[in-house]
């Protein structure tokens, strides 16, 4: 029999038949987590043709990106056009059946958060939302990708989706990281190298040392934010950090069936001498903590590193790109990274704002005091992120410093609520998106992990943290 790649087993798994153009089968979809954001046309589309969802226990509804953060939470949106998204999410879950996480939900958050910590991702499955940074539950041993409008329709009256088989790329990841370089600093020198259209057309697997001596909340950032460099799916192989993070979540499964589900998942991966359609192997040792300079997430160096100059580019697109990033940004080329102020922080999105991030960012921060003339924001990924960090006294350490400690939601991740940067303003960011106007309009956003987050809102400019660390130490 042929070598089959975990990508290949997973979609074989799932295909319920090829259809007649050859090109294109018909996939069985296990779950999907809805937003009040992008599922109100499908909800519409629904009521329309008349039809109901096909099986409502597989949907979870949460809302996230229009949320206000403000630390006392009430149960009204910012604006009125949030208001009325929100209004009729209620309304579709309540005509639908679907089960909602409504904003004064204990477990309300991020959706991308909150589906791994109530168990509804599990390894082997196929789950498509209508969000693109649904990859990061591949770091479960999940297909996770994003869909449209139309697609999220189709999958509430059907179960499946019409879906064009991807190509598949396995990224290598060999080596210790040094201290202080995180999931976060690895990605980004992933895409750094590989380009914002590195991945275009593919489903990634992560594989090697570094990535098996990760953590699974490291993982997830990893497989969540490599959407960045076009992919279009991304998984990791289970392992037993995987199993150990399910077990015993609300909706995992119990007794018998855990114990059949570990044996299954833990012999689902890709074959000895599995071919993929193209390979990339980094060395985890090579990294250094990485910052974006301009607007789209592979424009990054180190933070020991200038900003380029366009003069030394031959390709006339990267050379006119640069050129347009640097003049939204207000840089200029050569620059050393560190010289580059902030007025702005904020820790938060689906990318890094689990409690594992924030535990980093506060290992930074203890003792210390945010910079003048910087505000810093921290935004946990869920409100069961908020009440673990707060058991911990990690929230008191963040208000010590100078940190607004908020509500769980998206944020400032996109500026879809009231957490929006003014024109001008320059944010160090963990955020996955630095593209014009993410954060609000003229707004400049860096990207970076957590600890280089804190680092930056101690300092007033973004810092090398390891120099903070060394100095705590």
């Amino acid at each position: 029999m042929a070598t089959k790649t975990l990508y290949d087993k997973i979609i074989d798994a799932h295909t319920v038949r090829k259809l007649d153009d050859n090109d294109h089968i018909l996939l069985y979809v296990d779950r999907t987590v809805l937003n009040e954001y992008t599922s109100p046309q499908a909800f519409s589309g629904l009521r329309e043709a008349g039809r109901q969802v096909w099986n409502p226990s597989a949907a979870l509804m949460v809302i996230d990106h229009v949320n206000s953060t403000a630390p006392h939470r009430t149960g009204k949106m910012p604006d009125a056009g949030g208001q009325m998204q929100a209004d009729y999410f209620a309304e579709n879950a309540r005509d639908f059946g679907i089960e909602l996480i409504d904003i004064l939900d204990a477990r309300q958050g991020i959706e991308h958060v909150v589906a791994p910590e109530q168990g509804l991702v599990l390894p082997g499955m196929v789950v498509a939302a209508g969000d693109s940074h649904t990859t990061a539950y591949g770091a479960l041993g999940a297909l996770g990708f994003g869909i449209g409008t139309s697609d999220i329709e189709h999958y509430l009256a059907t179960q499946t989706l019409v879906y064009k088989r991807l190509k598949t790329m396995r990224i290598v990841i060999d080596g210790v990281p040094a201290v202080g370089i995180t999931g976060k600093d690895i990605v980004m020198e992933v895409i750094r190298r590989i380009g914002a259209d590195g991945a275009t057309g593919f489903a990634v697997e992560f594989a090697g040392a570094a990535i098996l001596n990760m953590s699974v909340e490291s993982r997830m950032t990893i497989c969540t934010m490599i959407v960045e460099a076009g992919a279009r799916g991304a998984v990791i192989a289970a392992d037993n950090k995987v199993l150990k993070y399910i077990e015993g979540r609300p909706r995992a499964p119990e007794s018998h069936m855990w114990t059949a589900g570990c044996e299954a998942w833990l012999s689902l991966r890709s074959d000895p001498g599995a071919l993929f359609d193209h390979e990339v192997v980094m060395d985890a040792a090579e990294v250094a903590p990485m910052v974006t300079w301009g607007t789209s997430p592979d424009q990054a160096t180190t933070i020991l590193d200038r900003i380029p100059d366009p003069i030394n580019m031959s390709d006339p697109k990267k050379k006119a790109a640069i050129v347009r990033a640097l003049d939204y940004m207000g840089l200029a080329p050569g620059l050393l990274m560190t010289e580059i102020k902030i007025d702005h922080a904020f820790i938060g999105s689906c990318t890094n704002s689990r409690i594992e991030d924030l535990r980093d960012a506060a290992l930074v921060l203890k003792g210390r005091k945010v910079a003048s003339g910087v505000r810093a924001i921290v935004v946990p990924g869920s409100t069961q992120v908020k009440r673990l960090a707060e058991a911990e006294g990690i929230h008191q350490v963040f208000i010590d410093a100078g940190f607004e400690w908020r509500q769980s939601g998206c944020s400032m991740c996109l500026a879809m609520n009231d957490d929006v940067l003014q024109p001008g303003n320059r944010c160090a960011s963990s955020t996955n998106r630095n593209f014009e106007g993410r954060q609000g309009a003229g707004a400049r956003t860096h990207l970076m992990s957590p600890a280089m987050v804190a680092a930056a809102a101690i300092s007033g400019r973004l810092t090398d943290v390891r120099k903070l660390v060394r100095e705590a130490s």
